[in-house]
């Protein structure tokens, strides 16, 4: 599972037009998933982004997570985090988990954001999707769960 990680002021994602998800102060959550990924991979990765310190404290120092300063999250769908661009022009995606797959550990990943007690918004899975944010900081993290499992 690979996910990109942005905190957020404001973040919003549409389809066609239509607003499918939309949060105030946060996390902008590009989620991707490989074939090998399964619910314990999708509950590390959420334990590990909620208590991620990266919002800042009294003293502006990175020292909150999320759920210390009670924001939500915007969980979308990012098959294209698994592109091999080592040969050619065109992205190879063949590392990324079949849709069904990863539509069903998305959803998962998204429950146990919920059951942490956060508030969660997301896209459309599969669907072509305009995201809008307001990056604050910037602050963007890049987590791979193959690099957790290597650093226990």
């Amino acid at each position: 599972m690979r996910a990109v990680i942005q905190r957020v002021g404001r973040a919003k994602v549409s389809v066609s037009g239509e607003t499918t998800g939309e949060i105030g102060l946060g996390l902008l959550i590009l989620l991707g998933v490989a074939p090998e990924d399964d619910k314990t991979i999708a509950q590390q990765m959420a334990d590990k982004i909620v208590n991620l310190r990266i919002f800042p404290d009294a003293e502006e120092k990175m020292n909150l997570s999320l759920l210390d300063v009670q924001g939500s999250a915007l969980v979308v769908s990012q098959f294209t985090l698994f592109a091999d661009c080592t040969r050619g022009r065109r992205p190879y995606f063949g590392d990324a988990a079949e849709p069904q797959e990863a539509e069903e550990l998305c959803g998962a990943f998204k429950h146990m954001l919920r059951d942490q007690g956060l508030s969660v918004e997301s896209g459309r899975f599969g669907a072509m999707m305009d995201v809008e944010l307001l990056n604050h900081g910037p602050v963007t993290i890049i987590l791979d769960s193959q690099e957790l499992k290597r650093k226990r």
